[in-house]
């Protein structure tokens, strides 16, 4: 496993990590997300990414049991959430410092931590000056609560706005963010926050970096019966993954699997790989339904010295 600094601070995170979004206290049992993280660990995997909204907080439960009974080192792993959705009524909601604040002391218990590692605001909350989010956000830093804070999905605009007003009061300001990035959605990472990176040393813990699993070649020829999008629910994922508007996508996919056959690796890798060749990239979180897949997309690791200017050129050429 490669480690890499989480952007300017010197927090080391695994280049794969792994997620719990869909899969852990609702697509999969305890003991199959057990697997998932003890395959992970093994493998040198240390961030494990977290939300209060996954699973309407039983994901958060089902980790926190699990890392009481490993009984890993806390130095050892780098354990995050996420505050945004937090129910229904209106102060369950947002990130006002009143939900920032619950939020986090809630994902502690249920994570059975005493700190989080990362801190995220999981989208920008339109009803809230962004000063009331930093403050607090710089409080829980300041507790010993929360190590180092972030933004997920949030324009570059608003992380600066975060920056300056951080600056201006001697507040702590954002750490990191977690966008999605692929091979088929690049426009922001690349270049709306191409400025951040060295204005402000931002570090990035990227989501989807498979497209919902269009770049592993699944959906070429329909929808499997045991994919996360044929869940009740996932309804608007679907679409997205297999509708009208993926089939330009889905043709690229073919190509793109073509290429990596002839490149000696799997289309799963070369597109993990892919979003590891990019410097600003701090860690890929990667997400399982099975230990077996964890342990599949780890060798992603192994074909990343394959991926030559030559093999990037040609994937560049297919994705226009």
């Amino acid at each position: 496993m490669e480690y890499r600094r989480l952007g300017k601070s010197g927090l080391q995170v695994s280049a794969l990590s792994l997620g719990s979004w869909v899969t852990f206290g609702s697509q999969i049992g305890d003991a199959v997300a057990e697997d998932c993280m003890k395959r992970a660990y093994d493998a040198g995997v240390n961030f494990f990414d977290n939300a209060e909204t996954y699973a309407s907080g039983k994901s958060e439960v089902v980790m926190g049991k699990i890392l009481q009974k490993m009984q890993w080192e806390r130095s050892s792993f780098v354990v995050s959430s996420k505050v945004f959705w937090g129910g229904k009524l209106p102060n369950q909601i947002g990130l006002s410092r009143k939900h920032v604040m619950e939020a986090c002391h809630n994902a502690l218990k249920r994570l059975q931590v005493e700190y989080l590692d990362l801190y995220y605001c999981h989208r920008p909350d339109p009803d809230t000056p962004i000063e009331e989010t930093v403050r607090a956000m710089s409080d829980l830093v300041a507790q010993g609560k929360v190590f180092y804070w972030g933004t997920s999905e949030w324009s570059a605009e608003q992380i600066t706005e975060a920056w300056l007003i951080a600056r201006q009061y001697n507040l702590v300001p954002p750490t990191m963010e977690q966008p999605q990035y692929n091979m088929f959605c690049r426009e922001r990472f690349e270049k709306e926050y191409a400025r951040l990176y060295s204005s402000f040393g931002m570090g990035t813990t990227i989501w989807s970096p498979l497209a919902s699993g269009l770049l592993t070649g699944k959906y070429n020829e329909g929808i499997p019966a045991d994919t996360r999008i044929s869940k009740p629910g996932m309804e608007w994922l679907r679409d997205k993954v297999v509708g009208e508007e993926a089939k330009p996508k889905i043709e690229k996919a073919r190509a793109l699997g073509k290429l990596a056959k002839e490149a000696g690796m799997s289309l799963t890798h070369m597109s993990l790989a892919w979003c590891l060749k990019n410097p600003n990239v701090s860690s890929v979180i990667t997400g399982a339904s099975r230990a077996e897949q964890v342990s599949d997309n780890m060798k992603a690791m192994d074909v990343l010295p394959l991926m030559s200017t030559d093999l990037m050129e040609k994937i560049e050429k297919i994705l226009k």
